[in-house]
């Protein structure tokens, strides 16, 4: 049988089969690494059979089954976990990999996506509404507020222009703009995003890194050998000449603790600031 009819057949039968009664969904598949922390500061995880390959926080998500990335999934292992509950952040795809799980009839949640304190408490509410945990939801909602409200800007980091670089292959570029996560945080660290003149994450010319004079260069932690890596984005020619680049100035955070607006995040814009205060020093 061709696979896509393979898939639609497991898809049909799925449908098909009566769930068992219960108040609740408890094999619950999650996709994208946000939703996955808060089902698990829920202390809703034993309800979890799967998760992608972004969700790599807590540690013990990682004895779950693998479904594939968040925008490269495959219906037949996300099917073949038998859910009777998805949740994902928002862009899980392919699109047709989405309508063949959709004609299974298995409830799929699309969780907001956003890079602010209310998108991360308007996450909580969401991921417990889908759950049907409203109550613990409110709690760890009020814990994350309370938190995030704690976050503040230190004077040393509010003058502070912080270039996102997520990505730097072949000698190019990529770095943040407005719009996106890397911007949302350090907003949340109180210190300025130097590139302003576009949304999303974009290619920058030399002379547009020379323009914006970033204080201080920000990445994600790939794991790669640190001092190496450190030597080969500060050697960087339009880096170099930056007062970044004069200060050695280059903080590295892991992606998902950095990035993922999720219940960690105040913890996380608090250990940004901190590390702009310091380093270059």
């Amino acid at each position: 049988m061709p696979p896509l009819a393979r898939l639609a057949a497991l898809a049909l039968a799925l449908a098909a089969a009566p769930l068992a009664a219960q108040e609740r969904p408890d094999r619950i598949v999650s996709i994208g690494g946000a939703v996955t922390e808060i089902v698990y500061a829920l202390g809703e995880e034993d309800r979890l059979v799967a998760r992608d390959t972004t969700s790599t926080y807590p540690p013990e998500a990682s004895t779950l089954t693998d479904i594939g990335y968040i925008r490269r999934l495959s219906p037949e292992g996300v099917l073949s976990v038998r859910p009777d509950l998805i949740v994902t952040e928002a862009g899980a795809g392919p699109p047709e990999a989405v309508e063949v799980i959709g004609s299974a009839g298995i409830p799929f949640v699309e969780i907001p996506e956003g890079f602010t304190r209310d998108a991360i408490l308007q996450k909580i509410t969401a991921v417990g509404a889908a759950l049907d945990v409203p109550d613990k939801a409110a709690a760890l909602r009020d814990q994350v507020a309370t938190d995030l409200r704690r976050v503040g800007a230190a004077a040393e980091v509010a003058d502070k222009r912080v270039l996102f670089i997520l990505s730097m292959q072949g000698g190019r570029i990529m770095a943040s703009g407005t719009g996106t996560a890397a911007d949302g945080i350090i907003a949340l660290a109180g210190a300025r995003n130097a590139v302003t003149a576009f949304e999303g994450y974009k290619p920058l010319t030399d002379e547009a890194i020379a323009a914006a004079r970033p204080d201080v260069i920000l990445m994600m932690d790939r794991g790669e050998g640190h001092e190496t890596a450190r030597a080969q984005v500060l050697s960087h020619p339009a880096i170099a000449s930056t007062p970044a680049g004069e200060a050695g100035a280059l903080v590295r955070m892991d992606g998902l603790y950095l990035l993922g607006f999720s219940v960690r995040t105040a913890a996380a814009a608090r250990d940004l600031a901190a590390a702009l205060e310091t380093v270059g020093r």
